[in-house]
């Protein structure tokens, strides 16, 4: 990791996990009502839900390389699995999106500080 210019801190990076999984749950609720045309915004909601749910345990948020190896890790992975999802391929390429900027702030240590709802 670079060195950053602020120190770590896991408390922060659990709170923004927990409040855009919050917000990705509202999010597919939303899309949910509106039906067919919504079908993007679900899986795209789907997909940070997803990532948030596999990261916001301690033991990787707590150190900025733990949470960098993780996410490579994930990043990695072959499939993403989860039900109710509208289309595999479309969720599959949000997950990696989310995952690749959340691999961007972990490395330069910024945007964890935003906690509002739209971002």
């Amino acid at each position: 990791m670079t060195n950053p210019s602020k120190a770590w801190d896991g408390d922060q990076v659990r709170k923004w996990l927990e409040r855009r999984f919050e917000a990705s749950r509202l999010d597919q609720a939303a899309a949910d009502r509106r039906g067919y045309e919504a079908q993007d915004e679900y899986d795209k909601a789907a997909a940070e839900e997803w990532v948030c749910r596999a990261l916001k345990a301690p033991d990787c948020t707590n150190d900025q390389a733990a949470l960098a190896r993780r996410l490579k890790d994930l990043i990695g992975q072959d499939e993403y699995s989860v039900a109710g999802i509208n289309d595999d391929a479309r969720f599959e390429r949000h997950v990696r999106a989310h995952l690749r900027k959340l691999a961007k702030m972990t490395k330069a240590n910024t945007g964890f500080e935003k906690t509002l709802r739209y971002q």
